[in-house]
């Protein structure tokens, strides 16, 4: 019995051996399947260790783009910046080419007379009154010589501008009280004339006392005439002139005087009874106010934070 179990089981090892060696490659495919498991289970290793530097790659790509980003950035404000400068400079630079005029006033009660100078030609001077208030009275016989209550000055001098011509000049001492607005009325007569208009040329200077006060009063007036500008009032009106000074203060210490004039003209009726040829003129000087206007060259430097704020600094 025991020899029977034994031979059985030689047989089925036998049969096995021989299925073996007749199917070779399916025993070969089971190993390589066996294989292929093993390896299905390492395989999340390889890719993670494949992907990782990818990751460092993609990293380091944009650390770059950003700092080339950066440095754009800031190559853009570096122009900005050198271009505001640059304006800056320019706009100082042509600041300094027409400085700024700083402007004051000064009050006064009393102005120092200034010297007004006619050039009344063929005309002779009828009357010269000191008025106040504005307050001019009637005339009483125009046209006839009247009383000369005014300081005035006759004088001859060469034309500075020909010097060849002779020129005769009426000098005549101007206003001064402005708080009782002193005023000064001159009345003309011109008995006749060639040409089709008529006008008395006469120019304003600043102190009349200089005038006098001058030994060399036709030099005087020559200087005048050449720094002085020359004004005109008519035949037949009554020309208010109202003067205010001007005194400009140059950058090397230098002083000049300028007069600005607003003029009103009232036409004059003539009551006489008679017709006559003759040309009666009128005039009037007053100050406008009391204040002297002084100006100054200053220059100025504008700083500014943004467009709405700015500072003003004067040097």
């Amino acid at each position: 019995m025991l020899r029977a179990e034994v031979s059985a089981s030689y047989q089925e090892l036998s049969e096995d051996v021989e299925r073996v060696s007749e199917n070779p490659t399916e025993e070969r495919g089971g190993e390589m399947e066996v294989n292929e498991d093993a390896s299905s289970v390492i395989l999340p290793d390889s890719e993670l260790g494949t992907t990782a530097p990818s990751l460092r790659f993609s990293k380091t790509c944009l650390k770059n783009v950003f700092s080339v980003i950066l440095l754009f950035i800031y190559l853009l404000l570096m122009a900005v910046a050198v271009f505001l400068v640059y304006q800056t400079i320019s706009d100082f630079r042509e600041k300094l080419k027409h400085p700024v005029m700083s402007v004051s006033y000064k009050e006064v009660s009393l102005y120092d007379a200034p010297g007004i100078a006619f050039y009344p030609g063929k005309a002779r001077l009828l009357s010269c009154k000191h008025h106040y208030y504005d307050h001019i009275p009637p005339l009483i016989n125009p046209g006839q010589p009247g009383d000369i209550e005014c300081t005035t000055q006759r004088i001859n001098y060469t034309d500075p501008f020909t010097n060849q011509t002779m020129k005769y000049a009426l000098v005549v001492q101007g206003p001064r009280d402005v708080k009782k607005k002193e005023l000064v009325f001159l009345q003309f007569h011109l008995n006749g004339t060639d040409q089709d208009f008529s006008a008395i040329d006469y120019l304003l200077f600043s102190s009349f006392q200089e005038f006098i006060n001058s030994p060399e009063k036709a030099e005087f007036m020559k200087d005048c005439e050449s720094s002085y500008s020359s004004w005109k009032f008519s035949g037949g009106f009554r020309t208010w002139v109202k003067m205010s000074l001007v005194k400009t203060k140059e950058e090397d210490g230098s002083e000049t005087v300028e007069f600005k004039q607003e003029t009103s003209v009232v036409n004059y009726i003539d009551q006489r009874t008679q017709p006559r040829s003759d040309q009666l003129f009128f005039v009037v000087f007053e100050w406008k106010d009391p204040f002297i206007q002084t100006v100054q060259d200053s220059r100025l430097f504008l700083i500014c934070s943004n467009a709405c704020s700015a500072e003003v600094r004067t040097v």
